[in-house]
């Protein structure tokens, strides 16, 4: 065997892990079937602005820890996640707040006011435990922010009318009853100055990788350089939907350029009417405060997924989460049997909806594992 630990996927998981092997002496190859590394945080500069490729990704977290750990391969601006939400030609601060309270609510000035406006919209679900996210959503903020901001978007976001999805994706809603427009509550939050693409390229100092290299067409002879694989893709796909799809959701980024300073004044504006087939627009050169006489916007599409698309957000439901259990107990068997041991990681791997600093602290808890019984 020619290396140590063999990564599958070039994205945070495995730059993180990636650093801590390289750390201990170890020797890694990183196989990625893109012609680039970074994974879906990956950013490429155009005219002086660094454009997200795939969507927009702030950095935030509440751990010093992982701050700390981000800072040691990138300075980190200042930036606040401050979205606003377009419905109807109208538009409203997010999360919701007293901002977005007195907007929608001309005769709401104070907090009690605007509480008890909630309250009375709410009062159709008193008693009753919410069945669906629609139900959840009136019994968290009302009816009016229900209908305007938080419909029409979500049933574009999954595909399916809110009646229909699980209450538990809404249980987290944030409502503030105060003048506050920042989207986070952790205490760090911000964008690697010159893009994450930058960041990523110190992480994987020394590492041997190999863009456009699809692993699994070559899983057999892959298996054979390393004691250890960390595969970051599609769990299902590893084993050839053998026992059945998991399900994602996939999204389209329409990108243009335009010939002007500034076209919406905000990073992030979401569309929350269902007329509207995309959900946000994003202005990158915003998330850096870049100088440029022109500017950059992804329209973002939320899309059915089929094998062979770009999957992005795993599907969480009770059908979904069995499936995946089977999936490990498959993983469990095939490392029985195996002298490569090969571990899942990642939000694809692990089939669950990570935020970056979550990315982080998983992969960090994995090469404690994967390193500590290797010395």
């Amino acid at each position: 065997m020619n290396y140590d630990i063999l990564l599958v996927g070039s994205g945070l998981f495995s730059a993180v892990i990636a650093n801590e092997a390289h750390k201990k002496g170890k020797k890694v190859l990183v196989i990625e079937r893109r012609n680039h590394i970074g994974g879906n945080i990956f950013t490429e500069q155009k005219d002086g602005i660094n454009i997200h490729r795939y969507g927009a990704h702030i950095f935030h977290t509440d751990s010093k820890e992982i701050w700390d750990y981000v800072n040691s391969f990138a300075e980190f601006n200042r930036y606040t996640n401050c979205p606003v939400a377009r419905y109807k030609d109208v538009l409203y601060n997010l999360p919701f707040n007293m901002n977005t309270f007195t907007k929608l609510w001309p005769d709401v000035f104070t907090p009690s006011q605007a509480a008890a406006r909630i309250a009375e919209q709410a009062s159709v679900m008193r008693g009753k435990v919410p069945q669906n996210l629609e139900e959840q959503a009136i019994s968290l903020v009302g009816r009016d922010i229900y209908e305007k901001l938080v419909k029409g978007y979500t049933e574009k976001q999954w595909g399916r009318p809110c009646t229909e999805l699980s209450p538990e994706i809404i249980k987290r809603l944030p409502v503030r009853f105060t003048f506050d427009n920042n989207y986070f509550n952790d205490r760090f939050q911000g964008i690697p100055i010159g893009g994450y693409t930058k960041m990523i390229e110190k992480m994987f100092v020394d590492t041997e990788i190999k863009l456009k290299t699809d692993f699994l067409l070559y899983k057999e002879e892959f298996k054979k350089q390393a004691p250890v694989i960390v595969y970051t893709g599609l769990i299902d796909e590893y084993f050839s939907y053998s026992l059945g799809n998991l399900e994602y959701r996939s999204l389209n980024f329409q990108t243009e350029k335009l010939e002007m300073e500034n076209f919406q004044g905000n990073a992030v504006i979401n569309y929350t009417e269902s007329e509207i087939p995309y959900t946000r627009i994003i202005e990158h050169k915003h998330f850096e405060n870049a100088q440029s006489s022109v500017t950059y916007i992804t329209r973002e599409y939320p899309a059915d997924w089929k094998v062979g698309d770009e999957p992005y957000y795993p599907v969480n439901n009770a059908v979904n989460a069995e499936l995946y259990k089977k999936y490990l107990l498959l993983a469990q068997k095939e490392n029985a049997e195996s002298a490569t041991k090969v571990y899942f990681g990642g939000r694809l791997g692990l089939y669950r909806y990570y935020d970056m600093d979550d990315t982080i602290a998983a992969a960090l808890k994995m090469s404690a594992e994967l390193l500590g019984c290797s010395n």
